[in-house]
C-alpha cells in the first residue's frame, strides 16, 4: 500500500500544507490565510481540519498516512513542546500532542526555519551537504543548522537563531528581540532599507536611491546592479555584518554549505559575492573554502522540510 504524508508551514499571515509521497513528491499543495482569533488557538484546528479536508478529497484512509510534520515560528523543543509561537500569541503547549489528537494521525514538529533548511538540504540548493547551514533573509533574519543530515534545535528549539548574533556594540536603537545590534537589524529586508534611509539622511552623494517614497531591499540590490555608488555601499555595508556573522557560525559548526534563502537572496551574485568578500577575510584558514549558494525551493522549503520530518 501506498504511503503519503502532510507538510504544514504555519506562519503569521498564512498556512501552507502539502500532500507528499514518501519519495518526497508534493502532490498537492494548498494556501489559506492564518486566523488569528482566540489567541492563535484556531491556527492548529484550520489546519487539523484542511488536512482531514485533502485526505477526504484524495480518498486516502488514514492508515496511508505516515503522519504530518509541522514547522511553526519559535522554539519547539525535541518532545514537540512549543514555548512561543511568535506573532501568534500561542505558546506553552505540545503542539505534536495538540495535533495528534485532532488529526488522529503521527506529528512531529520544528521551527519554521530549521524545517526550510532540512528541506533545502533534502531537495534544494543544499543536496548532497550532510552538514549545512541555510540563512533566510526576508522580513528577519532566521536560520537552521544541519548536522549528519538532521536539524540541530539545542536544548530548548531555538537552535540556529543567526539573526540574533550580535554584531555591532555601537548600536543605539533596539532590534524587535529586545536587545540591540544584531544581525537581522542590517541584513534583513527592512535593515538594509534601514541602512538606506540612514545612508541617504548622511550623505550627499547623487544616487538613484534619492527622492524614492518608498526604499526597499530590492531597490538598492537593483540599483547596486546599475552601479550606484551609495547602493553598493548599503550593500557592502549589510553584507559586511552577515559575512562577519556567517564566519562565527562557521567556526561552531563548520558546514559545507551555507545556503542563502528569503526574499532578499534573489538578488544573486552580487550578495553572494559580497558576502564572501567579508567572510573569507574574518574566518580561520581551515574554513575559508566554502560554497555559498542561492536557495532554491523558495516559500516551498518549510513544507518539504515538514515532510522530511516524517519520512527522515
Amino acid at each position: 500500500m501506498d504511503k503519503y504524508c502532510f507538510g504544514v508551514d504555519i506562519g503569521g499571515t498564512g498556512i501552507k500544507i502539502g500532500l507528499f509521497d514518501r519519495e518526497g513528491n508534493m502532490l498537492d499543495k494548498r494556501v489559506f490565510a492564518t486566523r488569528r482569533t482566540e489567541n492563535g488557538k484556531d491556527v492548529l484546528k484550520d489546519a487539523a481540519d484542511f488536512i482531514e479536508k485533502i485526505r477526504k478529497e484524495k480518498g486516502l484512509d488514514r492508515e496511508q498516512i505516515l503522519g504530518v510534520g509541522v514547522g511553526l515560528p519559535g522554539p519547539v523543543n525535541d518532545r514537540g513542546y512549543v514555548s512561543e509561537m511568535a506573532n501568534l500569541g500561542l505558546g506553552g503547549f505540545n503542539i505534536e500532542e495538540e495535533m495528534s489528537s485532532m488529526t488522529g494521525l503521527k506529528v512531529k514538529a520544528g521551527n519554521d526555519a530549521n524545517v526550510a533548511a532540512l528541506g533545502e538540504q533534502w531537495k534544494g540548493k543544499g543536496k548532497g551537504f550532510d552538514n549545512m547551514v541555510l540563512v533566510t533573509l526576508g522580513t528577519g533574519v532566521g536560520g537552521g543548522v544541519i548536522h549528519k543530515g538532521r536539524i540541530v534545535a539545542g536544548s530548548v528549539g531555538a537552535g540556529g537563531e543567526i539573526g540574533h548574533i550580535l554584531v555591532n556594540y555601537d548600536e543605539k536603537e533596539a532590534c524587535g528581540c529586545g536587545k540591540y545590534g544584531c544581525l537581522e537589524q542590517y541584513a534583513s529586508a527592512t535593515g538594509i532599507a534601514r541602512l538606506a534611509r540612514q545612508a541617504l539622511e548622511k550623505n550627499s552623494k547623487d544616487s538613484l536611491l534619492a527622492d524614492k517614497e518608498d526604499i526597499n531591499a530590492k531597490l538598492v540590490f537593483d540599483y547596486a546592479k546599475q552601479g550606484d555608488e551609495l547602493a553598493l555601499e548599503i550593500v557592502d555595508e549589510a553584507c559586511r555584518y552577515l559575512g562577519i556573522a556567517l564566519a562565527g557560525v562557521a567556526q561552531v559548526m563548520d558546514p559545507q554549505a551555507f545556503v542563502i534563502g528569503g526574499g532578499v537572496s534573489k538578488a544573486g551574485d552580487i550578495l553572494i559575492s559580497h558576502i564572501k568578500k567579508h567572510y573569507i577575510p574574518n574566518v580561520m584558514n581551515a574554513l575559508k573554502d566554502k560554497e555559498f549558494l542561492i536557495a532554491s525551493l523558495g516559500n516551498d522549503a518549510g513544507i518539504y522540510g515538514c515532510a522530511r520530518l516524517i519520512l527522515n
